[in-house]
């Protein structure tokens, strides 16, 4: 067992973990965080997207030793109190969801995408921060994988929160 010390949505934690234990499994078994999913836990499907000092990360492929001191964001930390973060508030305006599996790894995705600057594979001028179009949300969120097909709606709502 390693101990280690992190921050887990702006709460400080010191746990005693297996060094094989991933971020994903430290938060749900032992945390009792359940909002970021495990879905395929290969780090190919999204569910378990966290932020980890507010970037873009899959908490299955995370092993938890490696956060020691890190920041970590999930699902439950993206609101203020019962302030919901914008994005949660425009997931439910664009009923961007319908069985909601994915939508934890959707809504960390899109709050990471949004603070992330620079091109993408879709991006025409490599010299110039892009604008959030629709080609660029869809690209930049297609690490986060829907099954019910809500995307239509995922990138209204994150163009939503852009305007």
């Amino acid at each position: 067992m390693v101990k280690i010390d992190l921050r887990v949505n702006g709460e400080s934690r010191a746990v005693d973990v297996d060094p094989r234990t991933s971020l994903l499994d430290l938060l749900r078994e032992r945390l009792g965080l359940t909002g970021a999913k495990k879905g395929c836990d290969h780090g190919q499907c999204g569910a378990c997207t966290v932020l980890i000092d507010g970037r873009r990360a899959n908490a299955c492929l995370a092993l938890a030793v490696a956060q020691d001191g890190a920041e970590v964001t999930t699902v439950e930390g993206l609101a203020d109190g019962d302030a919901l973060h914008p994005v949660q508030d425009a997931f439910l305006d664009r009923d961007a969801f319908q069985c909601g599996y994915c939508t934890p790894g959707q809504l960390c995705s899109a709050v990471g995408m949004l603070a992330e600057h620079g091109p993408s594979a879709v991006t025409g001028d490599l010299e110039h921060d892009p604008e959030l179009t629709d080609a660029e949300i869809r690209e930049r969120m297609s690490g986060n994988l829907c099954r019910c097909g809500a995307y239509v709606n995922i990138v209204a709502a994150v163009r939503e929160v852009v305007a």
